[in-house]
């Protein structure tokens, strides 16, 4: 018997071994969820408005060292009438004050990429035992590890809160893989190609950037994020093109990542837009910048799969994840809204519009929620993520994105900047669950439930 053939055989057998993150025997769900928010920032405040929609949520505290963003989460607090948080402020640490209330059923991590990590692992060192966490991560590979282990060692659920999974279209193309209209998966792509200039560089005056400063002098994001691109190379946000593509493919469960190398462009389209709207003779035009603009990465996978990314955040372009599923029967891609299935096509070897298709064959989410979901964030993709990561609180069961997702996901990073620092070689990609990949079941949006 080949191995794939053993992992269909003794999937649904080996799916209750003992391997966190495990779902609890289903249990009638609490009518309340308690949760705290650790960093109230725009992405931080995205979540807030989200929870305080919901009747079966009580924000029982908020954290968060800029004032101005306390501002406006206390407001949007005041706003739905609900009671106000606890507030926790002042100091680097003001964090682990938070996570000593003892009412917390989970907490939400919305903070810079660098405290991820040491938050997550406080958090579940504090006995929370559901964190729900921006991308990434964390920002070395020994940072993926340490938080593996600790969720293993305390029983607990991380769930990175990747919206993009539950993006409509996303979600009906997985229905689609699942009922295999594409037949077996041979190829896939995805990626973060967005223009960010005006988040890189940003210094508040308008609402969506508009300047040339970051760091100390920087607002919002450009305060922290625009550091990675000075002194790091590799993609640097990969979670928004892989995580909807590893679900289709089962990676972690069946199914995961091999080994990948990655390839970085020269660096350009920051400096030149410092140049362009600060002139010469800002002290920015003389940073030297380390990201390529366009960092490409390949994954091989397990079962024979070939995965594409990039990031590409530092040039002129419209904004596209670049989604590409292709399998022995047909293709879906994004950047075009087209498909091509054979045999059902309107026409041979020609690309026909997706959209009749993806209405089709709506995911079943998407088809209960998609009401609730209007407005809150990101075409309601926002909605979702939030709703799982609630509803397993409630029912204390596992998330449907594990510590395990997490993990592979966001050391793509660590592992691009290792791979380009080696010359574009091909590295190993480490196996997060120890194994149990071959053994564990999916769980990703099979129900209309969550």
């Amino acid at each position: 018997m080949n191995r794939r053939s053993f992992v269909k055989n003794t999937g649904l057998a080996a799916a209750g071994l003992a391997i966190l993150p495990t779902a609890q025997s289903f249990a009638a769900a609490d009518p309340v969820v308690k949760l705290g928010i650790i960093g109230v920032g725009m992405r931080g405040q995205v979540h807030l408005g989200n929870a305080l929609r919901r009747k079966d949520v009580n924000i029982v505290a908020i954290c968060d060292i800029d004032d101005r963003m306390l501002d406006k989460a206390t407001a949007i607090i005041q706003q739905s009438g609900k009671p106000m948080p606890k507030v926790f402020k002042g100091d680097v640490n003001a964090w682990k004050k938070l996570l000593e209330l003892k009412e917390l059923d989970g907490v939400i991590i919305a903070t810079p990429w660098e405290w991820h990590a040491p938050m997550i692992i406080g958090s579940l060192e504090a006995g929370i035992k559901y964190v729900g966490t921006e991308v990434m991560l964390g920002i070395t590979l020994q940072d993926h590890w340490d938080v593996v282990k600790a969720a293993e060692h305390h029983n607990a659920q991380v769930m990175m809160l990747e919206n993009v999974c539950y993006r409509r279209d996303v979600m009906a193309v997985l229905n689609m893989v699942r009922q295999g209209l594409f037949g077996e998966l041979i190829h896939l792509q995805g990626g973060y190609q967005h223009d960010l200039r005006n988040v890189k560089f940003n210094n508040g005056s308008q609402p969506y950037g508009g300047g040339v400063e970051f760091g100390e002098k920087g607002f919002s994001e450009a305060h922290w994020r625009t550091e990675h691109s000075v002194h790091r190379n590799g993609d640097l946000y990969p979670t928004h093109g892989i995580g909807p593509v590893a679900e289709m493919i089962n990676i972690n469960r069946g199914n995961r990542f091999v080994a990948l190398s990655s390839f970085a462009t020269k660096t350009r389209g920051l400096h030149e837009y410092i140049v362009k709207n600060g002139g010469q003779q800002h002290p920015n035009a003389k940073v030297q910048f380390k990201l390529g603009d366009i960092v490409t990465t390949t994954i091989r996978c397990a079962n024979g799969e070939t995965i594409l990314l990039q990031h590409d955040t530092n040039l002129p372009r419209p904004y596209s994840l670049g989604f590409r599923v292709q399998g022995t029967h047909g293709i879906w891609m994004d950047v075009n809204h087209s498909l091509y299935i054979e045999g059902m096509s309107k026409t041979n070897d020609a690309w026909e519009d997706a959209k009749s298709w993806l209405d089709q064959y709506d995911h079943p989410l998407w088809k209960k929620y998609g009401t609730s979901a209007e407005g809150a964030g990101h075409g309601g993709m926002d909605f979702f993520v939030l709703h799982a990561f609630v509803e397993s609180i409630k029912r204390k069961t596992a998330t449907p994105l594990d510590v395990y997702d997490a993990a592979a996901w966001s050391a793509i990073t660590p592992l691009s900047e290792q791979s380009i620092d080696l010359g574009n070689q091909t590295v190993e990609f480490p196996d997060f669950t120890s194994g149990q990949w071959m053994y564990r079941r999916n769980i990703f949006a099979l129900t209309d439930e969550y």
